[in-house]
């Protein structure tokens, strides 16, 4: 993929790669533009690059855009929301803002203190109308369903255009999800990959990197991947309490420097997963130096 360059994807999908690459975002943001002529969709405009945007437009031409839908309110898919909008006239739609739709177990950690990890949140992301799940849009006279699967982000959207499965941040080709207490949940995280392998997809289009052929074999590896990690978070453990900074260093020893803080706050997440249903304990408000002990040998 080249940056600014139109790629058609299927006959009705066009992508754009933003120059924004990085560690978090592999080659960069994918924008994606669903339909043709009158009335298209823009999914997730991307960072705020005048450059991008003109690209965007660029590739749009004399068509008209009925829609921005922005799967979630990180900076590198929803900040060129509102420049977007005000240069084609088209509304802002998304689930709600950066802090819509946490799970009550985050709203609760987040009120005892718990911050993010600077993962680029969005905090000034608002959208002129709010999707709920199972909504559906028009798109150049295909319908875009709306599906809401929290877990990177509490308002994190999927979208279904037909069979093709426009995944955000949520299932990736090239790396796995970042779930970052109290913005993500990784019960919610795991409940949502189930719920996008339940269903029968052709093509999977992540917000970064190449497009999954398979997409049911990607969800199922990464549900498996996440399952591992649980599992090796608990074999440490069973050796002595520890907190999440020594855990990452001894689970994540091979990962590069610059993914380490992303590492850990994974490790965070599954954590206090595992310590809602009970499986291990903590007494401090959860953080990088929290100590957790397994439950059956506290």
């Amino acid at each position: 993929m080249q940056t600014g360059r139109v790629e058609w994807v299927t006959p009705d999908i066009r992508r754009i790669l933003a120059p924004n690459p990085s560690p978090m975002t592999g080659p960069g943001t994918n924008t994606y533009i669903l339909g043709q002529g009158k009335g298209v969709v823009v999914v997730d405009p991307g960072p705020a690059d005048p450059q991008h945007i003109d690209a965007v437009l660029a590739a749009l031409g004399a068509e008209t855009v009925a829609a921005i839908v922005v799967t979630h309110a990180h900076k590198d898919h929803s900040a060129a929301a509102p420049l977007l909008s005000a240069r084609a006239a088209a509304p802002i739609l998304a689930f709600g803002d950066a802090r819509s739709g946490r799970s009550a177990v985050m709203q609760r950690l987040a009120a005892e203190g718990l911050v993010g990890g600077g993962e680029g949140v969005d905090d000034g992301f608002r959208p002129d109308r709010l999707l709920t799940d199972g909504d559906v849009l028009d798109s150049g006279g295909k319908g875009l369903r709306v599906i809401h699967t929290p877990g990177h982000m509490g308002g994190h959207i999927c979208l279904g255009f037909g069979d093709v499965l426009l995944s955000g941040d949520h299932a990736m080709s090239w790396a796995s999800s970042l779930i970052s207490p109290p913005d993500g949940d990784m019960a919610d995280y795991m409940a949502s990959l189930a719920r996008l392998a339940s269903e029968q997809w052709s093509l999977m289009l992540p917000g970064h990197g190449a497009a999954v052929q398979d997409p049911a074999a990607r969800l199922h590896a990464l549900i498996r991947h996440r399952k591992e990690r649980e599992a090796e978070v608990l074999r440490v453990l069973h050796s002595g309490p520890s907190d999440p900074l020594r855990l990452t260093a001894q689970i994540y020893h091979d990962t590069p420097t610059a993914l380490r803080p992303a590492a850990q706050r994974n490790i965070l997440a599954h954590l206090i997963d595992l310590s809602e249903r009970k499986v291990i304990t903590y007494n401090d408000p959860p953080g990088p130096q929290t100590i957790f002990t397994r439950s059956d040998i506290a």
